[in-house]
């Protein structure tokens, strides 16, 4: 009686989250909070304003021109596009010169990864790269040799 009691809540803890209505689909990368953990890609198949519930919110649409895709270890990377000039600019904190810089076009496979050659921008906490005018799909990530 005392597991009944036991699976009986937690299974009300889990069913305090559910996505009702979704669309499947390829690419994208890892999202995190320390708690929760999301691979691929999640969200309204339709572009569209941003879905809000408390803490958490999701924007539906379309992949942007860049993205991050985050390798586990590695320092997280930041991708800021300037719409004004059209530079992108990855950063991330640190300074280890062990890190590199990779990009690719897109992430079917097989994907083929290009490493951005050295040296990077760095200040005493932060490295970063910026891309004047990239065109079309632009992944970046980081990797260590």
């Amino acid at each position: 009686m005392l597991v009944g009691a036991m699976l009986a809540g937690t299974t009300a803890a889990v069913a305090q989250y559910t996505i009702d209505w979704f669309t499947i689909a390829g690419g994208g990368g890892t999202s995190t909070n320390g708690q929760y953990s999301l691979t691929g890609t999640s969200g309204q198949p339709g572009a569209g304003a941003t879905m809000t519930n408390g803490p958490y919110s999701l924007t539906g649409g379309f992949w942007s021109v860049v993205a991050a895709i985050q390798t586990p270890g590695a320092p997280t990377l930041t991708v800021v596009l300037d719409p004004q000039s059209n530079a992108v600019t990855v950063s991330w904190p640190g300074t280890d010169p062990a890190w590199k810089l990779q990009s690719a076009r897109d992430l079917a496979p097989p994907v083929t990864w290009t490493e951005i050659p050295s040296p990077y921008s760095t200040s005493a906490t932060n490295t970063w790269f910026m891309e004047s005018s990239p065109v079309g799909t632009k992944v970046y990530r980081l990797y260590m040799p």
